[in-house]
């Protein structure tokens, strides 16, 4: 019975992280979305505005995501520890990790591990 109140309190829990990270893209898209077009209409549409338009949605994905993908190795290790459910998480983790790195990409012209332009060097 205690076993079976601990495996619901963390399906539970891992339910209101995937909430969370969805939650946060939809409202990081529409809060983009909406600056966008607050933008568009106060005059013409430059590459700056589409970059921070960009910039912003990007990062509202980035940060679901890390819920998201939380919310998934939690359920795998807690809920459902087997080699079949491991090998699901792996494949969601690469994907999402591809999502995200091809993100930081589109957003700072650069990879993460890469040093920005202009960055002091840590001698």
């Amino acid at each position: 019975m205690t076993e079976s109140l601990i495996v619901e309190g963390i399906h539970w829990i891992t339910r209101a992280i995937e909430v969370t990270g969805t939650a946060i893209i939809v409202v990081g898209a529409g809060s983009s979305l909406i600056r966008f077009l607050q933008q568009s209409v106060k005059g013409p549409i430059d590459q700056h505005v589409v970059g921070s338009f960009r910039s912003s949605l990007g990062e509202a994905i980035l940060l679901g995501l890390e819920f998201l993908v939380a919310a998934d190795i939690i359920n795998t290790i807690a809920i459902q520890p087997t080699l079949s459910s491991l090998a699901v998480l792996a494949g969601i983790v690469l994907i999402r990790t591809f999502l995200s790195f091809s993100l930081e990409v589109e957003i700072k012209g650069r990879w993460p591990w890469q040093r920005a332009t202009g960055t002091p060097r840590d001698d």
